[in-house]
């Protein structure tokens, strides 16, 4: 396993981290015995990353992991644990409830890393309001680094120039090969700034694992349906790149998902992929995403196959025909 530093912090973390949303009913993994084992593979393959949120199953996802640690012996200094509060909690009475009952529900004692899972677009909280609230967490013990997940670089600019001693060490963004909009702004925002990028959907959905083909797209009871890179008209520019990727791994003796992580970790060095995981062999694909290195020719190869790919969040709204 590869390590990093985390922000501007010295705390080490794994080069990969593990997402924790599959503990929930939307992804299916209910059953704490499975949780459990998932996560005792990836902490016996060298994860210390860890991620959640208080909406991930109404709390389950955040029970699950906080026990599966405790239960599997983890010392509480070895890892490091990020969990999300909705921006629907973020004004000054419902973020020291929700955050003291997420201590309680983890069973950690503290959170290392609590991340503003969006903005609170729907109250407009104030973010001078939200910053200093959440910053009174750090000042008090119960989280030790705040961090911001799915927000414009405006208001990371607010949020930051409210906080008096504290400051974002983390940030949580979808980056994967086929939606890339993060670099516009965002990750250069945080190698300027020396905060780690914890990329969501780094594998987008599992639409770059070789799993899925046009003629097998997931079916309408799964979560992932209706996700704009498995319509039809999408896919059909990634499946491209997908079958690239299956090439590049043959020439590796990788997995396509191993290449694509590859290729993030490589992209820059604050990013920071948190793949989920239902199963201890897929904790053991993803570890070894780590660890070795694309060649840049082949690395410049992917990028502008990549990079040539538009994916359309219209496609659906455009295919109904009126009447």
């Amino acid at each position: 396993m590869e390590y990093t530093i985390l922000g501007k912090t010295k705390e080490r973390i794994s080069r990969i981290g593990l997402g924790a949303w599959q503990f929930s009913e939307a992804w299916g993994v209910t059953e704490y015995e499975k949780a459990k084992a998932v996560i005792a593979k990836a902490v016996e393959l060298g994860i210390k990353f860890f991620d959640t949120a208080m909406v991930y199953g109404n709390g389950l996802s955040e029970n699950m992991l906080g026990k599966a640690l405790r239960e599997l012996g983890v010392k509480r200094d070895e890892v490091i644990v990020t969990t999300k509060i909705p921006g629907d909690f973020l004004n000054p009475d419902d973020i020291e409830k929700a955050v003291r009952h997420s201590v309680k529900v983890l069973g950690l004692g503290y959170i290392d890393g609590l991340l503003a899972h969006w903005p609170p677009c729907w109250h407009n909280y104030p973010t001078k309001v939200y910053a200093r609230a959440l910053e009174r967490l750090v000042n008090i013990g119960l989280v030790r680094y705040l961090g911001l997940s799915n927000f414009p670089v405006e208001l990371v600019e607010s949020f930051r120039n409210s906080l008096a001693r504290a400051d974002v060490e983390i940030f949580q963004y979808r980056y994967n090969l086929v939606e890339r909009w993060a670099e516009e702004e965002i990750i250069p925002y945080a190698e300027k700034h020396s905060i780690t990028l914890q990329a969501w959907s780094p594998i987008a959905k599992g639409a770059l694992t070789g799993k899925y083909t046009p003629e097998n797209l997931p079916k309408f009871t799964d979560v992932r349906a209706r996700e704009a890179v498995f319509h039809p008209e999408n896919f059909e520019k990634v499946w491209t790149l997908v079958q690239l990727l299956k090439k590049l791994g043959e020439k590796y003796n990788k997995t396509p998902t191993q290449i694509a992580l590859n290729w993030l970790v490589m992209s820059s060095p604050v990013v920071v992929p948190i793949p989920g995981a239902k199963s201890p062999e897929q904790v053991e694909e993803l570890a070894g995403s780590v660890g070795w290195r694309l060649s840049q020719e082949d690395w410049t190869i992917i990028d502008e196959l990549s990079r040539a790919i538009k994916i359309s969040y219209s496609v659906y709204y455009l295919s109904y025909q009126p009447t």
